[in-house]
Parts: C-alpha cells; sequence; structure tokens
C-alpha cells in the first residue's frame, strides 16, 4: 500500500521535541499501528488459536456448500 500526505495537528512542544530528537513523525504514526496490531494479537492469541485447531479438526465452516 502506497503512502499518501495528511495534516496532523500536535501539541507545539510535543513537534519540537520530536524534531529535535530526529524523531520522524510518519514513522512513529506507524510504528504505533504496528505495535497496536501486536498487542491485539498478543491479547487475542488463545481465541486465535482455538480458531486454527478448530479448522484443522473440522475444517472451514459451511465447506460443503462452496462451490469453487
Amino acid at each position: 500500500m502506497g503512502r499518501v500526505k495528511v495534516n496532523l495537528t500536535l501539541d507545539a512542544e510535543v513537534a519540537q521535541s520530536a524534531r529535535s530528537l530526529g524523531l520522524n513523525m510518519s514513522r512513529l504514526a506507524e510504528a504505533a499501528k504496528v505495535e497496536r496490531n501486536r498487542l491485539w494479537r498478543e491479547a487475542n492469541s488463545a481465541a486465535i488459536e482455538a480458531y486454527a485447531e478448530e479448522i484443522a479438526e473440522d475444517g472451514l465452516p459451511l465447506a460443503d456448500f462452496r462451490s469453487f
């Protein structure tokens, strides 16, 4: 997926601190998304594993009705 320019409103002090530390705010936002997804997978790992086991044992739900 490509990148798109957006406007972001931040507290001026926060923006200045980030710049002075050489931080790229776009990359920080992207990293936050990756971390959010990692935390979600971690929090839901038991359910994900249980579903994977169910599929492995019983197959896909409604698989009998697939036409392809």
